[in-house]
């Protein structure tokens, strides 16, 4: 009897990828470096910022100075238009109507930086998640359980009667790193294949895929 369901974010709950793309090569073209497309964005994200930062820009040019340099303009940049065109996937409102309806707990973890991450799901999901939670430092961003584990304790839940959904091999591998159960998604930003090669229990094609499991 599963008694909470944790999400992933981006790729997950919303479809996040232009807006963070928009933020981030507006800082890359700030500095004349090559941009990148809105796939290829899809490729860098699910491990916080400061790696897509890393990432995006060109390998000759990744100092400590530089890297700490685009990623304040990217948090500036992203922090004022990061609900420009984020939305939440077909299905998810269903969804979420439908778990609320249960004695069951939703919560958010994200490796989006902490307010960020509280700022968008404040907009597009008020009073449906609790707690919501991003990376407020490095070392805990997922696959580490440690803050999955602590959104157990806070919901007065077992990690063995939370379910762990998300769309990348990162989400699956901190579900299975905190004993929890690893749904991923096919609607996000990687494949089927990864999340399989990763350990997934379950593949959602839809939303409301979801409630069959439960």
């Amino acid at each position: 009897m599963y008694k909470a369901v944790i999400f992933d974010l981006d790729g997950t709950l919303v479809n996040s990828i232009e807006d963070i793309a928009d933020a981030m090569n507006t800082v890359l073209n700030n500095y004349n470096y090559p941009t990148h497309t809105y796939d290829t964005y899809k490729t860098l994200v699910g491990s916080g910022i400061k790696s897509l930062v890393v990432n995006a820009l060109p390998k000759s040019n990744r100092s400590e100075l530089q890297i700490n340099l685009c990623l304040n303009a990217m948090m500036t940049v992203y922090s004022e238009q990061c609900t420009n065109k984020t939305k939440p996937y077909d299905g998810i409102a269903e969804l979420l109507n439908h778990l609320k309806s249960k004695p069951l707990k939703i919560s958010v973890f994200s490796n989006k930086a902490d307010a960020l991450t509280k700022k968008i799901v404040l907009a597009l999901f008020p009073d449906y998640f609790e707690p919501v939670l991003g990376l407020k430092e490095e070392a805990l961003k997922k696959p580490n359980p440690v803050v999955a584990l602590e959104i157990c304790k806070t919901l007065h839940v077992l990690p063995e009667e939370t379910i762990y959904v998300g769309d990348t091999g990162i989400d699956i591998q901190t579900a299975k790193n905190a004993n929890m159960l690893p749904v991923g998604v096919t609607w996000g930003f990687r494949d089927k294949n990864e999340l399989i090669e990763h350990g997934a229990k379950h593949i959602l094609n839809h939303p409301l895929d979801l409630i069959s499991i439960l």
